[in-house]
């Protein structure tokens, strides 16, 4: 097993006023050789974005982007004609592909929305954009990691299946990686098993305390692993984990 930690504050800062981020990988302004990314994943970004405040109107391409709202709740309009909400407890997924035109934004005009997005390289350039949201029962986190994202060819553990979402329950994206979310308890054991040999898993703790291989990881720390099957995690206090599962050769 090989790993990797990045602790909370290491990464990359920046406050515009309206956005106070953090960039676990190189991103904008920030820019450091030795954290360009983990495989196929390209940004993480931590973001707090003040009341009515957000994005406008930008362009991305080939690029498969996940969204995951931590507090409060983020507007999204793009050139495809999706025009949205995403809440708390939801997680949205916009394959870039050919290239696509979006804005976010907070929703409130009152309170910050506080949120993670991820980038991920897309298996094959020049794909149909696309998008997709959806809400998760808070239960299927209980003490073990549950999938919210996976690949669009295949089924974690098993066979082909269709494409859309509705039959296996998960937002899927042109790459073979997998992500999942789970919220456990002080002194929980779990193990997270590796989908596919050749990929690296990059865990992050949203928050609370959890112990990976021998290394203990605070809020917002992160522990990529890879050159194994699977990992196993104990949660020294409650905790709110995502494990985001790349191919490490890209």
């Amino acid at each position: 097993m090989q790993t990797l930690l990045h602790k909370a504050n290491s990464r990359g800062y920046a406050k515009h006023g309206w956005l106070t981020t953090h960039h676990s990988f190189s991103f904008a302004s920030y820019y450091n050789p030795e954290m360009l990314g983990f495989g196929a994943l390209r940004v993480l970004n931590d973001d707090l974005i003040a009341a009515g405040q957000g994005f406008g109107r930008h362009t991305h391409r080939d690029m498969e982007i996940i969204t995951i709202p931590l507090s409060g709740a983020l507007s999204h309009e793009d050139s495809m004609g999706n025009a949205a909400v995403i809440k708390t407890g939801e997680v949205q997924v916009m394959s870039a592909g050919t290239g696509v035109e979006h804005s976010e934004f907070n929703a409130s005009e009152t309170e910050a929305v506080s949120l993670l997005q991820i980038w991920i390289l897309t298996r094959t350039e020049g794909a149909a954009p696309r998008y997709a949201q959806k809400r998760f029962d808070p239960s299927s986190f209980k003490n073990t990691f549950s999938l919210v994202v996976g690949s669009e060819n295949v089924k974690p553990h098993s066979g082909h299946v269709p494409r859309e979402s509705e039959k296996t329950g998960v937002l899927f994206i042109h790459q073979d990686a997998w992500l999942s979310l789970g919220r456990f308890d002080a002194d929980t054991d779990t193990e997270y098993a590796l989908h596919n040999s050749h990929n690296g898993v990059y865990f992050f703790v949203v928050d609370g305390e959890i112990a990976v291989a021998d290394m203990v990881l605070g809020k917002r720390d992160a522990l990529g692993v890879w050159d194994t099957e699977k990992a196993s995690l104990k949660a020294k206090k409650d905790a709110f984990v995502l494990a985001i599962e790349v191919p490490m050769s890209v």
